[in-house]
């Protein structure tokens, strides 16, 4: 019944508080981007908008933090989070050194979350640079949001370590066309943690994992936060619950990856031994949020995450209902209802394009959002 309960307020903070700022967000860095110069790097800021599903997952992190710190937490949180969406589509452009090049752009994320840091060329082995100011603007609406946060001197070093090992792994993890996986798999044998028994490409994904920096940003929101339970909170999301979520989402988007040339991570394990893997992932996982100090809280975002990917209609496929099905089993009492509610939005989802050609405005869901926020509030 208390999972039950946190479940319930945390959906209605969600979207009652965080999912209207959320698209007042979107739609603010959807009017900027169309306003980049370059072409390219216009095309690809707003395709990273379109990925607004992980965005929305980022902020869920802030329905769990006290009122007066919520708006804070979702900015910072869903910023970080856009800015790694179009991060992520910059360094998988051509480049004459892919890997310079991907540092050198995700490091930027790092900057996100140093209030001593200084900002650098971030496009200075990047094609193309004219944009206009927005990757700069978006990780500076992060860095004064997750600053004025009362404990974020505590987590601070923990969240940028989290950024770092986003850094290494976008960095390394190639496609086809850039190079191979030695490099990846070289720096991922060094940073497992001992005992843990993960195998390398594991490793990896739970590097590539955001998830961790918003646990982080969320703590930060706590007055009372002590070391200890931001180390716990650093340990639980690197690797357990991070290498949950990457491998999830590299689950669902096997497809997609073959037809761009990009590897899969899961593909490492061979035809036999994802399910089981991925099984055993899930329950380390489960049990590592449940330890923390609040774990129901961090049960929830992990059930939420879980049946977010495993509604989905590629997750139904035959190739991969067994891991589904794997994942699903070991999962928590909330699975059940909260694949019902994703699906419910999946399907939505699916069906909203439609409406929106049809429509005889141009205005998107963001910025419909925005306007009645601002309505309500007198803006």
């Amino acid at each position: 019944m208390a999972l039950w309960a946190t479940f319930a307020r945390g959906a209605l903070n969600y979207w009652t508080c965080v999912f209207p700022r959320v698209c007042i967000n979107i739609a603010g860095w959807r009017r900027m981007a169309r306003r980049i110069p370059d072409p390219e790097l216009r095309r690809l800021a707003l395709a990273a908008l379109e990925k607004r599903g992980n965005i929305e997952g980022a902020a869920a992190f802030a329905a769990f933090t006290p009122l007066r710190w919520r708006a804070r937490v979702t900015t910072a949180t869903c910023t970080f989070q856009a800015a790694y969406n179009l991060l992520d589509l910059l360094g998988e452009q051509p480049s004459p050194d892919p890997v310079l090049d991907g540092r050198r752009l995700h490091e930027a994320l790092v900057y996100a979350l140093d209030p001593y840091g200084t900002p650098l060329d971030w496009y200075e082995h990047h094609p193309q640079r004219e944009d206009g100011g927005y990757l700069n603007h978006l990780v500076e609406q992060c860095r004064r949001a997750f600053v004025g946060l009362p404990s974020h001197e505590l987590v601070g070093e923990r969240a940028r370590a989290g950024a770092a090992r986003i850094v290494a792994f976008q960095s390394l993890n190639l496609s086809e066309s850039q190079g191979d996986h030695t490099g990846l798999e070289q720096w991922a044998l060094q940073a497992t943690p001992p005992g843990t028994e993960l195998r390398w490409w594991e490793t990896a994904a739970a590097a590539g994992s955001s998830l961790g920096v918003y646990a982080l940003i969320g703590a930060a929101a706590e007055t009372g936060l002590n070391a200890h339970e931001a180390d716990a909170i650093d340990r639980a999301y690197f690797p357990w619950v991070g290498c949950l979520h990457s491998l999830l989402d590299n689950l669902i988007d096997k497809r997609e990856d073959e037809a761009a040339g990009h590897r899969s991570l899961v593909e490492y394990y061979g035809p036999l031994r994802a399910a089981q893997r991925m099984s055993w992932l899930a329950e380390r996982a489960e049990r590592a949020a449940s330890d923390l100090a609040h774990g129901r809280r961090h049960t929830t975002i992990l059930t939420a995450m879980i049946a977010n990917y495993l509604s989905t209609t590629e997750a139904q496929s035959d190739q991969l209902t067994p891991v589904s099905e794997a994942v699903l089993a070991t999962a928590g009492p909330l699975t059940a209802a909260t694949l019902f509610v994703f699906k419910l939005r999946h399907l939505s989802a699916a069906r909203w394009p439609r409406h929106r050609a049809a429509a005889p405005t141009s205005w998107t869901i963001s910025d419909r959002v925005s306007a009645q926020v601002k309505r309500r509030d007198g803006g």
